[in-house]
């Protein structure tokens, strides 16, 4: 290779194998693509979730969740042997987080999803996690999401031997076994993203490490054209198989009265509009909700309803209401002045007739009509009256005599 200037495949040092690309592969994921470069083959499928599909984290310094997960699996058959497949490898562990460092960087801020890339090498001569960071810049852009820019990788070689020094392109297997360096690159046409070096010598001099970088990054502009010709920029939607995810933010105090006693309210309201609801508080000390849904008329009813509690009208003291009765009981009954409220209408204030049963005149989900008389001083629960609406009935002539 010194001497003729020629690799083992008849390539020039610089040259890029042919690359194949296509977007779409597998129609009913949320995102898919597959990047083939020489012999060396990616399938790379994409998953959007919400809060609760988000990886949990307990280590001995961090606590929390990671939303954006990438897993690069490397079956035996991929390299043409037969082996039986064990649990994952440190190679795979180690390839797949170099995948993951350079993608991440190009995520939106704030995106609200949970996002999983799952590479799958079906052939590999060479490259291969730099074949999953492509098939997952273009899978991550067939999926709709609004990567800031596409990313592509490389990985770079080098033969050396008494003074003389080649490095090579898009190196193949052989060329990474036999040759004094691995040398990973990925980046956007601006910068690089994430690197990773693995070396057979003693070291690089710094002529070498220069040639490698730019030449690195002639290889990586060539194969992120290859890219932006397959799809030249993120899906302006969302596939139709992709669960909707929308986020509202609420004041801290009204977390407890979305969640309800015991959940109740919060399981009542996923199982009324059929979506996922989850709930984190802020480091700002307001709370962020976030709604799951494949249905859009769901979804905005699901919204609905979370706003009517977070942010629940003003009761206007005097005012006219029309609620539903929550609940009956001896003294009375408690109605819904607007989503969120609730107050009392005495037995005493039911009707100017006397009342001796209040489950004998009203029950549980009727719609009354009433109005708000004023608070009570101790409870702070909103004093209701349905008899001041009604009209005074007259009093018989032979009362008012004696009356008078």
């Amino acid at each position: 290779m010194l001497n003729e200037r020629k690799r083992l495949d008849g390539r020039q040092f610089d040259e890029i194998r042919p690359i194949w690309a296509e977007v779409d592969y597998l129609p009913m994921v949320h995102g898919s693509a597959v990047f083939t470069r020489g012999e060396t083959q990616s399938l790379t499928t994409l998953t959007l979730g919400g809060k609760m599909d988000e990886q949990m984290i307990d280590g001995a310094t961090f606590q929390g969740t990671e939303k954006f997960l990438l897993h690069y699996n490397f079956p035996p058959f991929s390299t043409g042997e037969a082996k039986p497949l064990r649990g994952t490898s440190r190679r795979e562990i180690g390839h797949g987080n170099l995948a993951l460092r350079a993608l991440k960087p190009v995520m939106p801020d704030d995106y609200p999803y949970a996002v999983r890339i799952v590479s799958d090498i079906l052939e590999s001569n060479g490259s291969s996690s730099m074949a999953t960071v492509c098939a997952g810049t273009l899978a991550l852009m067939d999926g709709g999401v609004p990567i800031k820019s596409p990313v592509s990788g490389i990985a770079m070689g080098l033969v050396a031997d008494e003074g003389k020094f080649a490095v090579l392109s898009d190196i193949l297997g052989d060329e990474d076994h036999l040759g004094d360096m691995d040398f990973k690159v990925t980046g956007t046409a601006n910068g690089i993203t994430a690197c990773q070096m693995d070396i057979k010598v003693d070291g690089l001099p710094y002529e070498v490490l220069t040639q490698a970088l730019e030449q690195s990054r002639a290889g990586r502009l060539h194969i992120l054209g290859k890219i932006t010709e397959t799809m030249p920029a993120p899906r302006p939607e969302l596939k139709p198989q992709t669960p909707r995810l929308e986020a509202l933010t609420v004041p801290n105090e009204m977390i407890g009265a979305i969640i309800g006693p015991g959940g109740k309210i919060i399981q009542g309201l996923q199982k009324e509009t059929k979506t996922t609801i989850t709930i984190e508080e802020l480091p700002n000390g307001e709370g962020r909700v976030q709604v799951l849904s494949n249905n859009g008329n769901d979804m905005a009813e699901a919204i609905r309803l979370i706003r009517q509690i977070a942010f629940p009208p003003q009761v206007d003291e005097g005012a006219t209401y029309e609620g539903k009765v929550k609940s009956v009981k001896e003294f009375g009954c408690f109605v819904e002045i607007v989503p969120g409220t609730d107050g009392l209408i005495h037995i005493s204030e039911f009707a100017w007739e006397k009342t001796a049963k209040m489950e004998d005149v009203v029950k549980e989900g009727e719609m009354l009509t009433f109005k708000v008389i004023g608070k009570d001083p101790k409870t702070k629960k909103w004093k209701l009256s349905r008899k001041v609406l009604l009209p005074r009935p007259e009093r018989p002539a032979t009362e008012q005599a004696s009356a008078e």
